[in-house]
């Protein structure tokens, strides 16, 4: 009767370390996904950043290419007239 009075309390003893151990170790995980959450979290605003930085630019290159088409043909005729002013 004694031995099992012991081994209930044994085990009582042992299922209390092993859910005082599991209780630690997942606080532990939980706060090391919250650190790398608020990592990736920086990581993406950053990209964000980047991008739309990036399609700011690329919206403004058709625009610039119009301008240089138009400068371009301008430049064309200015030479045009020159060589008809001096030929």
């Amino acid at each position: 009767m004694e031995n099992i009075f012991v081994a209930i309390i044994t085990g009582g003893l042992a299922l209390v370390g092993v859910i005082i151990t599991n209780v630690a170790s997942n606080r532990r995980a939980e706060e090391k996904l919250r650190v790398a959450q608020a990592i990736t979290d920086a990581k993406i605003e950053e990209l964000t950043r980047e991008v739309r930085k990036h399609n700011n630019f690329a919206e403004k290159i058709p625009v610039i290419q119009e301008q240089i088409k138009v400068v371009n043909h301008r430049l064309a005729d200015l030479e045009d007239i020159e060589r008809k002013d001096h030929p």
